[in-house]
C-alpha cells in the first residue's frame, strides 16, 4: 500500500491528530540558543572548577585525525601537544621529560635535586636523548680499559663510543667501541683489556665530513646497516657523531618536541632565592629551552626582580612565571617580561593551600580570567591542576589555555622517579607527594622556597600532602590516550584546532552548561554491582 509520509502527522491515543502546542519560541521554524557563553557561566561572581560545567557539543564533518592540537606553550615556544609534566620530584626527572618530548608535550624538571648542578645534568640527559648532530659525544682513550668503557655506559646509557686520541671531541679519530665488542669479556678481565684490543679501528669504519646534512647522514647509516656515523674534520678529528637509533625514533614519534638543533624540548623549575642566579647560568649551559619561576604565589617582589634579571641577561631564554590566579597578578608578571603564565592555586590533588592557608581560587575561574587577560597581551597560560582525566583537558582548553600542566595523572607512571611497590590490597603504586609536603620541604630548600618558607623556620606549615598513586603504566601508552582523547572532544565538539575552539568560545558558538552535582553524578560511571574501566 503507498503511504505519504511526508504527510503523517502525530495522533493521541484516541486516534485525533494531534496539534503543535505553544513553546515560547518566537516562529513556528525558530530554535532558542541551547546553554549559555563564556561570559555568562563565569559572569555570577562564584568560582567553579572543571566539573561544574559540560561543553555542549556541535556539528561534525571531518575526522579525529583532523584535529590539530599545536599550540604555545610560551610566546616562542610551539608544542605539537598541549601537555606539560609538572615539576614535582615524584614526577619530573630527564626519563619523563625525555617521553613527554617524544610525544610532543614537555616535561619540567624539578629543582628538588642537592646542587644546581645535578638538575643541569638531568637537563643535559634529555638534550642528548635525541641526539641528531650529537655535539659532546662521550669519547674514550685507547689506553683505557673495558672497564672505563663500562662506567661510561652506566652513567649514560650510550652503547657506541668514538676512541679518540684525546680521550675527547677535537682528537683524532682512533676507532670506535659499542657493546658488541665488549659483551663476551668476563667481568674479571675488564680491568686488564685495552680498549685499543676490542676497538674497530679507525680504516674499518665508515665516516663523514663537515658538510653532510643530517638527512644524508641518515640515508648512510640505513643504507650501510650502522649504528653510528662519526663526523670528522679535514684534520681527521673528531667533530660530532650521529646515531642510527635517531632513525627510529623520528619514525615512532612524529609528534616529537625538537629545538633548532634537533634535540629534545626541555624544560626547568628554579626558586626565587638570589641563587638562583647560578641555577639558570647552569640550566642555560645546559640548553634547557624554557625555565618555569616556581613559586605558590607568583605575585612576590622576589619574583619580579628575578623575572627581569632573567631577561635582561638572557633576553633568549623563555620564561614562564606563577603561579598566578587573578589578573592582577598576571598583569604585573606580564609587565616584568614573563613569556607564558602558570595559573593555579591549591587546585593539585595532593595541594592543601586552599585548605590550610584559606587562600586560592576554583581552578575553572582562575584559567578563565587570567587567560581571557593573558590573551589580550598575547601571553599563552598553562593550566596547572586539578586535571583528572582527559575531559578535564579539554575542559582547561575551552576555558583559554594554551597548555596543561599534570602532576597526579602522571605520577604513577613507569617513567616517574621512584620504584613501584605493592600495597596492602595488592595494588601496585608509587609515592606521590606535593612540593609544600613536609616530606619534600625536609627533603630539599628548593621547596622551602616555592613557599617561601626559611630552613631557619622553627615551624613548617605544610601545603600539601604524600600519597601514593596507583600504577598507570608507560607514558608512551598514557600521553596517546590523552591526546587521542582530546581529538574526540574537539571532535564532538565540531572544532578541529585549539584556536578555533577559543575564538568559537569568545564569540559565543561554543556554549556551556552547569550541572548539579546530580547532573554530575549522572555523567559518570552509576547504578552498576561493578564495573571494569579500562580506558587505553
Amino acid at each position: 500500500m503507498p503511504s505519504d509520509h511526508s504527510g503523517c502527522r502525530q495522533r493521541d491515543m484516541s486516534g485525533q491528530q494531534l496539534q503543535p502546542k505553544s513553546d515560547g519560541l518566537k516562529g513556528e521554524h525558530e530554535i532558542a540558543e541551547d546553554g549559555i557563553t563564556i561570559q555568562d557561566l563565569f559572569g555570577a561572581g562564584v568560582s567553579i572548577t572543571y566539573n561544574d560545567f559540560n561543553v555542549f557539543p556541535g556539528f561534525i564533518d571531518f575526522s579525529v585525525a583532523a584535529v590539530d592540537l599545536k599550540t604555545h606553550l610560551t610566546k616562542n615556544i610551539v608544542l605539537k601537544t598541549p601537555l606539560v609534566s609538572s615539576p614535582m620530584d615524584t614526577v619530573t626527572e630527564s626519563e619523563m621529560a625525555i617521553a613527554m618530548a617524544l610525544h610532543g608535550g614537555i616535561g619540567i624538571i624539578h629543582g628538588n635535586f642537592p646542587s644546581f648542578g645535578e638538575q643541569a645534568k638531568e637537563v643535559s640527559k634529555v638534550k642528548r636523548y635525541k641526539q641528531g648532530f650529537i655535539s659532546n659525544p662521550h669519547c674514550i682513550r685507547e689506553t683505557d680499559t673495558v672497564r672505563d668503557l663500562i662506567a661510561i655506559k652506566a652513567k649514560f646509557g650510550f652503547t657506541g663510543t668514538p676512541v679518540t686520541s684525546t680521550g675527547a671531541v677535537g682528537g683524532k679519530l682512533l676507532g670506535l667501541v659499542t657493546s658488541r665488542d665488549i659483551d663476551f669479556i668476563p667481568e674479571t678481565k675488564w680491568a686488564s683489556t685495552k680498549i685499543a684490543d676490542v676497538m674497530v679501528p679507525r680504516e674499518r669504519l665508515i665516516v663523514g665530513d663537515e658538510n653532510f646534512t643530517l638527512t644524508h647522514a641518515y640515508d648512510i647509516l640505513e643504507a650501510e646497516k650502522k649504528g653510528k656515523l662519526p663526523i670528522v674534520n679535514k684534520s681527521d678529528e673528531l667533530v660530532t657523531l650521529i646515531a642510527r637509533t635517531d632513525l627510529k625514533k623520528a619514525r615512532d614519534f612524529p609528534l616529537s618536541s625538537y629545538d633548532t638543533k634537533g634535540q629534545l624540548m626541555v624544560g626547568a623549575a628554579i626558586n626565587t632565592r638570589e641563587t638562583a642566579k647560578e641555577n639558570v647560568r647552569l640550566l642555560q649551559e645546559a640548553g634547557v629551552d624554557v625555565v618555569i619561576i616556581d613559586s605558590s604565589n607568583g605575585a612576590s617582589r622576589y619574583q619580579l626582580e628575578l623575572l627581569q634579571w632573567i631577561k635582561a641577561t638572557y633576553p633568549q631564554l623563555q620564561v614562564i612565571a606563577g603561579n598566578v590566579v587573578t589578573m592582577k597578578q598576571a598583569k604585573l608578571l606580564i609587565d616584568a617580561g614573563a613569556d607564558g603564565l602558570r595559573v593555579g592555586m591549591g587546585s593539585g590533588s595532593i595541594c592543601i593551600t586552599q585548605e590550610v592557608m584559606a587562600v586560592g581560587r576554583a581552578q575553572g575561574t582562575a584559567v578563565y580570567q587570567v587567560a581571557r587577560y593573558a590573551r589580550s597581551r598575547g601571553v599563552p597560560c598553562v593550566a596547572d591542576g586539578g586535571i583528572r582525566d582527559v575531559g578535564y583537558i579539554t575542559k582547561a582548553l575551552s576555558l583559554g589555555a594554551s597548555t596543561v600542566m599534570m602532576g597526579g595523572l602522571l605520577a604513577g607512571t613507569t617513567e616517574a622517579p621512584g620504584e613501584y611497590f605493592w600495597g596492602p590490597s595488592g595494588v601496585r603504586l608509587k609515592k606521590y607527594r606535593g612540593m609544600g609536603s613536609l616530606d619534600a620541604m625536609e627533603a630539599h630548600s628548593s621547596s622551602q622556597d616555592r613557599y617561601f618558607t626559611s630552613e631557619s623556620d622553627a615551624i613548617k606549615v605544610a601545603q600539601g600532602v604524600s600519597a601514593t598513586m596507583r600504577d598507570r603504566g608507560s607514558v608512551h601508552k598514557f600521553v596517546p590516550y590523552l591526546y587521542r582523547g582530546v581529538q574526540h572532544g574537539f571532535q564532538d565538539i565540531g572544532v578541529k584546532s585549539i584556536e578555533e575552539l577559543q575564538e568559537k568560545v569568545y564569540a559565543g558558538e561554543v556554549r556551556f552548561e552547569r550541572r548539579t552535582p546530580s547532573a554530575q553524578q549522572e555523567g559518570g560511571v552509576h547504578s552498576l554491582h561493578s564495573y571494569e574501566k579500562r580506558l587505553f
